[in-house]
């Protein structure tokens, strides 16, 4: 737990001086005010029948950190929430380096139970590599398709990374969605049960 908390107190730290160090430009893509319960385009091409199945908001120390909203099919059982295709969207409320959110959810997966050195490494990597610094309304889609074990990375809906390895998938995902979650609050949220 104090790791997490300084984690997080660095995170938040950061986020304020963002402003001043060098970071990827990223086009703004605001949350569409008009249609909130509206896929975005990118997971309305891949996911056609996707519904809002819950959203939620982490906040640290009484900072927003950013919205997620969970995309699912008609047929999502949240208790076995990999073996569904599903589209969770993270819109940023404040800048955050990359680099802190790959070392984070390598951190959070490693929840669910101890990872290889070599499978943590690569998927440190790839993380490092899929996962830019973003800012005040950018938005970072993650999509898991079960069929071809693979999941996407949409960076303000444009295409980003890929890798398909259904042990990353469900780990990934699960930082949201297993019970293993260090947020239970933001995880009932997400699956749109009540009292969360």
């Amino acid at each position: 737990m104090t790791d997490r908390r300084q984690w997080l107190a660095a995170t938040a730290t950061v986020s304020l001086g963002a402003a001043l160090a060098p970071r990827a430009l990223l086009a703004q893509v605001p949350a569409d005010k008009d249609r909130p319960d509206s896929p975005p385009d990118e997971v309305r091409r891949r996911r056609p029948s996707a519904r809002l199945a819950g959203r939620g908001t982490l906040r640290f120390l009484g900072l927003h950190i950013y919205d997620a909203l969970l995309w699912v099919e008609q047929s999502f059982d949240g208790g076995n929430y990999a073996a569904h295709p599903i589209a969770l969207e993270l819109r940023y409320a404040r800048s955050l380096y990359g680099s802190l959110i790959a070392e984070r959810s390598l951190r959070e997966m490693e929840r669910a139970g101890p990872i290889p050195a070599a499978q943590s490494e690569r998927w440190l990597a790839f993380m490092r590599e899929a996962f830019p610094d973003v800012g005040a309304g950018d938005r970072i889609t993650g999509l898991w398709a079960p069929a071809d074990e693979t999941s996407e990375f949409i960076i303000n809906g444009k295409s980003g990374k890929a890798l398909r390895d259904r042990a990353f998938g469900e780990r990934f995902f699960g930082i949201w969605l297993s019970a293993a979650t260090s947020e239970p609050a933001l995880r009932q949220a997400l699956l749109g049960r009540k009292g969360a």
